[in-house]
């Protein structure tokens, strides 16, 4: 942190010199912030929520891991749990935010590394009705990982309507209604402003209502061919993996019938999607001694009409709502604002820098990850205020654009030995100019400083 500080411009700009900034200064005010998590947090949204006028009527919940190096024996929290980052090998934190239509957080919980998705819903609820104070009637946009009927219960007892993708056995259930042509309509999808050219895929949705719940079919171009591709990967990494561990069983490796169940349990696991096209048995006629448990022979067969069936069901999705009088479309588009809690996840990870994680101790990595949503909280207003003036780049590209506006020093030595040091800011190009207009920012962000140095002190 203090190498970034020192790169910089940010103590010209502070008015603060290098030597007050060091990590002990650093590390004091991180515990600082630690017990003022939930009131910074509330204060901060009804601040954005008068600024900038936005709509609070829809919730969208979503959750990341991130995860350490090192054994993290220290922290009760770190602990190996399912990665979206792929690294099982590491223990991890599960990270909940929820965000409004906009995409700026309302609030965040840290979770045990360990835990699942589905049983964060009611703790999630709860912590953003104390920090925010949910407005009845509010929308809840979830994924299919918590698309329980215990969390679709709770967020009901609690007076809001929620909008979740429906799991695939549901899911499965409306084949029927894909394979009827009658009802479709099409999206028409907005194009990119930094994109123009871009042609959108084709989606297309059927609207149904089923005693209280509104349906929504939908069958997207595009994601019918991220479902074929993630499917057959993970098919024929699958069969890899029952062919070694049948080499295993042969060769003696698995002393026992419950290691061979184990071992299964485990592919079970670790290949979800497509474990269910297979059946898997291992026969043990050949072998009624234990000892005689190499002769044990694994077979698995192809579930022919269950593979079938999700082949045609490539690129379909289920969406349901409990909120009456909404349309298809409206449903749909509500659903896909998704998309900006995972674009919040990889600018937190990415250009915000939250990994790695250094901290050893519990509030430390909390609080640690505190700071990483404050700064995100920064970077979503810059994006936003940009886009109210028409400028839709990214932070990233903004970020570029204005390394280039640097800070100098001109020295001006004299006949008596002392050097005028003068530290300022380069005269901005056009580019920075019309950010600084964009952000309502002055065009030099810091005034210069004058310092008088003798020829004793530079040598020092």
């Amino acid at each position: 942190m203090r190498d970034w500080i020192v790169q910089s411009g940010l103590s010209d700009i502070l008015e603060c010199g290098e030597s007050e900034i060091n990590d002990d200064k650093l590390y004091r005010n991180l515990d600082r912030l630690y017990p003022l998590r939930e009131q910074i947090e509330g204060e901060l949204s009804r601040r954005e929520s008068d600024l900038f006028s936005m709509d609070e009527s829809v919730y969208l919940y979503d959750l990341t891991s991130t995860y350490f190096e090192g054994k993290m024996e220290n922290n009760p929290q770190a602990k190996r749990g399912y990665s979206r980052d792929h690294r099982p090998d590491c223990k991890q934190l599960v990270i909940g935010m929820v965000f409004n239509r906009e995409g700026f957080p309302r609030a965040h919980e840290v979770f045990d590394g360990n835990r699942t998705d589905c049983t964060t819903v009611e703790e999630m609820l709860g912590a953003l009705e104390k920090r925010v104070g949910l407005k009845k009637g509010a929308l809840v946009v979830v994924d299919r990982g918590m698309a329980f009927d215990d969390n679709l219960k709770s967020i009901k007892k609690r007076g809001y309507h929620y909008l979740v993708a429906c799991r695939q056995p549901e899911r499965n259930q409306w084949l029927a209604e894909y394979e009827d042509y009658d009802g479709w309509e099409d999206i028409e999808r907005e194009v990119s402003a930094t994109n123009p050219e871009q042609v959108k895929t084709r989606v297309q949705i059927k609207r149904v209502i089923k005693e209280e719940e509104t349906m929504v079919l939908c069958i997207s171009d595009g994601r019918r061919e991220k479902d074929r591709a993630i499917r057959e990967k993970q098919e024929k990494k699958l069969l890899l993996d029952l062919q070694k561990l049948e080499k295993r069983i042969r060769a003696g490796k698995l002393k026992t019938v419950g290691a061979i169940h184990q071992a299964i349990g485990r592919l079970r696991e670790r290949y979800p999607r497509v474990m269910r096209y297979y059946e898997v048995e291992f026969d043990l006629s050949a072998c009624p001694a234990q000892a005689d448990l190499e002769k044990t022979e694994l077979r698995w067969q192809e579930k022919k009409e269950l593979k079938k069936r999700a082949e045609e069901l490539d690129g379909a999705y289920l969406l349901k709502t409990d909120k009456p009088g909404i349309t298809g479309e409206e449903i749909w588009r509500n659903y896909i604002l998704l998309t900006r809690a995972e674009s919040a996840f990889r600018d937190m990870k990415s250009p915000l820098l939250e990994r790695p994680i250094y901290h050893q101790l519990e509030h430390r990595a909390q609080a640690h990850i505190f700071l990483c949503v404050l700064a995100y909280h920064l970077l979503v207003a810059i994006e936003h205020q940009l886009r109210c003036r028409g400028d839709y780049r990214s932070w990233e590209t903004i970020r570029e654009i204005l390394k280039t506006h640097q800070v100098t020093t001109v020295v001006l030595p004299t006949s008596s030995g002392e050097e005028l040091h003068i530290r300022r800011g380069t005269v901005p190009e056009p580019q920075h100019v019309e950010i600084y207009d964009n952000l309502g920012i002055p065009h030099e962000p810091m005034k210069p400083v004058k310092k008088w140095q003798t020829h004793a002190e530079n040598s020092d």
